[in-house]
């Protein structure tokens, strides 16, 4: 993989204030980094500091080998940035607008022409190009915000937020978008929608804090749920306390749940492995008839939540 983001101890102080304190990360070519963290984790201050929009108190950024530091004008040519509230000029239309980026861009001729109907379309805005942005909805001034971020087919994005105030099939469609171009792109998304990390990426990092709290793939933040591979099961006219009883006495459980509202129970493995398969075997030989049984992946709002709230939040 063709390493494109490298992140090196990277603070920004605020007077007192930490807002990022000593964050490290690299994204590669086809992957798209999910950057997850409660309101004022430190995610956006983030992201402005790898743009080059908020200078580091320390650390390195590095975009396509070149450092933002030293090398500003590459970097900012390197990548697509959508930012928070996706800003435009109200009083221009998203066509103007998506040309006056293309300027920016040093896009002319047919090539500028190319690069705004491309954006327009894959953003699907084309239906509101010559009305002015400040009548537009938000879900479609988020939508011209991406736009102007694809313009130049950058081979780095950093959207924050993209999703925001869109309805579910817009969100359908920009997450198919994102898709279809994380291959040949190393992208990075603030998001705080949880159902993301699955639909979206290929890895993720928990900030709070301003501090790195997980680096790893969405299998790996979900099997640290305290329900990754609990199995629900039903049996027909159990006594609760005897079938209970029984799942204990079990060596591969470590804990019995009793579920009123369903008539069932979810049973913890003792050491997170999987025992979907030995448990309904174990319950059959027994004598008991299954009504319905499976297995968890996890919880990630529980994930999120214990890895974020174990440190007082101070970023922006």
């Amino acid at each position: 993989m063709t390493l494109r983001i490298e992140i090196k101890d990277l603070a920004k102080h605020f007077g007192a204030i930490k807002a990022v304190d000593g964050v490290s990360f690299s994204v590669n070519k086809g992957e798209v980094l999910g950057f997850l963290g409660p309101n004022g984790a430190g995610k956006s201050t983030t992201m402005k500091m790898i743009t080059g929009f908020l200078t580091p108190t320390r650390g390195t950024v590095s975009v396509c080998g070149h450092d933002v530091l030293t090398d500003p004008i590459a970097v900012k040519a390197s990548l697509g940035y959508l930012p928070e509230g996706a800003p435009a000029y109200a009083d221009m239309t998203p066509h103007s607008f998506l040309k006056f980026i293309a300027d920016i861009r040093g896009l002319s001729g047919a090539e500028k022409t190319r690069a705004v109907d491309s954006a327009a379309e894959r953003a699907q805005i084309k239906n509101v190009m010559f009305q002015p942005i400040e009548t537009l909805s938000k879900g479609y001034k988020r939508r011209v915000g991406l736009a102007q971020a694809i313009l130049h087919n950058p081979p780095v994005l950093i959207l924050d937020e993209p999703t925001d105030g869109l309805d579910p099939n817009q969100k359908h469609e920009v997450r198919n978008l994102i898709n279809d171009m994380a291959e040949d792109k190393a992208i990075i998304i603030s998001t705080h929608i949880l159902e993301e990390v699955h639909a979206l990426c290929t890895r993720n990092v928990v900030i709070a804090n301003g501090k790195v709290q997980f680096n790893g793939t969405p299998h790996e933040l979900e099997a640290m749920s305290r329900y990754h591979n609990a199995v629900c099961v039903a049996v027909d006219n159990a006594d609760a306390d005897k079938f209970t009883a029984f799942l204990n006495d079990l060596e591969f459980v470590g804990e019995v749940e009793l579920l009123a509202a369903e008539r069932g129970f979810r049973v913890y493995p003792t050491s997170g492995q999987q025992i979907t398969a030995e448990l309904s075997q174990t319950i059959r030989a027994n004598g008991w008839n299954i009504d319905s049984l499976y297995a968890e992946n996890g919880r990630l709002d529980e994930v999120f939540r214990t890895i974020t709230t174990n440190s007082t939040q101070g970023g922006i």
